[in-house]
């Protein structure tokens, strides 16, 4: 029915899936790799929460997980309207949502800087509602600040980073930047996907540019 459909436009929030009023998902408690909790709600005294959609949330996750200074990740759903929704739900393309990654880091030894940088890199955000052969809104470029100075900072490096593509011929960044929206987890066999199942699916479209030096 919808589920197949490729949605290629944001719909009205009136036109969305009503959702559910509580997650239905239990979520293993210890993360796979890293053996912090999965759910980081609170997040421990002097780290920060940053959240990016860049494609496919599997190896989005890997990817910072794999970051170090990086306490936890998850993966799950942010930047839509229906509540508490399902993987099927948001793949319609009737929630709004974008597959999301939330990471929890220690500034003292990663900066949220470089975190947005590997973010630019291993995505290409200039394909709107996609990434690769990953069509729909679900796999929209995303940055969800989470502070003002995190709002500076991904501004800042979006522009950087788009000057640079422009420069370049590569097509205009279309990340979207806004402060970060309720996150709802994803299903527990989403998380850590690609640690239970090494040979699984990665996106990794990128447009080949590292990020530019800056003073």
């Amino acid at each position: 029915m919808f589920f197949t459909r490729k949605q290629t436009d944001l719909i009205a929030p009136e036109q969305t899936l009503p959702g559910r009023s509580e997650s239905p998902f239990r979520l293993a408690e210890r993360h796979v790799v890293l053996d912090a909790p999965v759910r980081t709600d609170e997040a421990p005294e002097g780290y920060e929460v940053a959240v990016f959609g860049l494609g496919c949330f599997w190896g989005a996750e890997e990817i910072y997980w794999k970051t170090p200074g990086v306490w936890s990740t998850s993966v799950g759903y942010a930047g839509g309207d229906t509540p508490n929704p399902s993987y099927e739900e948001v793949c319609s393309g009737r929630t709004n949502h974008t597959e999301a990654v939330r990471v929890v880091f220690d500034p003292a030894q990663v900066s949220y800087a470089d975190l947005v940088k590997a973010f630019f890199e291993v995505h290409d955000p200039t394909q709107g509602m996609r990434q690769g052969n990953d069509v729909g809104t679900q796999y929209r470029s995303a940055i969800y600040y989470t502070s003002p100075a995190q709002e500076q900072t991904a501004r800042e490096l979006t522009k950087v980073y788009g000057d640079e593509l422009a420069r370049r011929g590569l097509g205009e960044v279309t990340t979207e930047i806004r402060e970060v929206p309720t996150y709802y987890y994803a299903e527990d066999q989403h998380q850590q996907y690609l640690a239970k199942n090494p040979y699984g699916y990665r996106c990794h479209a990128n447009t080949g540019v590292r990020f530019p030096q800056t003073a």
